[in-house]
């Protein structure tokens, strides 16, 4: 029976990545949706992109764009970036680009063009890195770049009563626009969680890969989960983005 599969960030994590997949007992029948940020972290970006590329010619896959993804579109680009993305995952992608020559640099633009701001599937659900901030939808945001660095979502959903009713004349209008919303971008970890965690409507899959968590992998229609082992485990020698700064509570991008 096809599956459909939503992953959560990967950050550079290959090796994690490929241990969730076999978990979870992947096939070409499943349909998975990654919800973006596939590189700055593990010393794997450009494996994972390769990797990506792979599966995209015979398997259905949605490839969702993460801020970081686009953070690392812009300096393949040649655009001169900010000391932060360095600081926040940016070097391991340097290096591992590092490896490459100018032209193999060239044939990974397209994977970075090609990613989805949003995906609504025809059970009207919605998949995005980050959330979004028009309560009249994803198709009246005035600026893409609320879908892969909004916060503002999440935050809502953390901070809400657990028995406010959607029929309530205070719950959120956004919510209401979709049977459910899948992110990632902000790791459930910060609010003590290691696996997906739901609030209201709204399924964050983000577990923490960059960090001291897992890469998961969820089945959205029964709700079955996989998980990786913690991706740092898996990376011994590499701190990803495991600094003191990026642990505080000002950790940001």
């Amino acid at each position: 029976m096809k599956r459909t599969l939503v992953v959560g960030d990967i950050h550079g994590g290959l090796i994690a990545l490929k241990q969730v997949l076999q978990r979870a007992a992947v096939t070409r029948d499943d349909h998975l949706i990654f919800l973006g940020d596939y590189v700055d972290g593990w010393s794997d970006s450009v494996g994972v992109i390769d990797f990506l590329t792979e599966m995209s010619l015979h398997q259905e896959i949605t490839l969702i764009r993460g801020n970081h993804d686009v953070l690392v579109y812009q300096w393949l680009k040649g655009k001169e970036m900010s000391a932060k993305w360095i600081q926040h995952g940016g070097q391991s992608t340097k290096d591992a680009y590092a490896k490459l020559s100018s032209e193999e640099r060239y044939e990974h633009l397209p994977f970075y063009e090609s990613l989805k701001d949003y995906y609504i599937d025809d059970q009207n659900r919605m998949f995005c890195h980050a959330g979004f901030q028009n309560l009249n939808g994803p198709n009246h945001e005035w600026h893409s770049t609320a879908f892969y660095w909004d916060r503002t979502l999440w935050e809502m959903v953390c901070a809400m009563k657990e028995d406010l009713s959607p029929l309530d004349i205070m719950y959120p209008k956004r919510l209401q626009l979709f049977k459910e919303i899948y992110i990632g971008h902000t790791p459930v970890t910060r609010v003590g969680a290691t696996t997906p965690l739901q609030k209201a409507n709204v399924w964050n899959i983000d577990t923490g890969a960059a960090f001291m968590g897992s890469i998961s992998m969820l089945d959205v229609d029964t709700k079955e989960f996989w998980q990786s082992d913690p991706v740092w485990e898996l990376y011994e020698e590499e701190k990803g983005r495991n600094t003191h700064s990026f642990l505080g509570s000002k950790a940001l991008i």
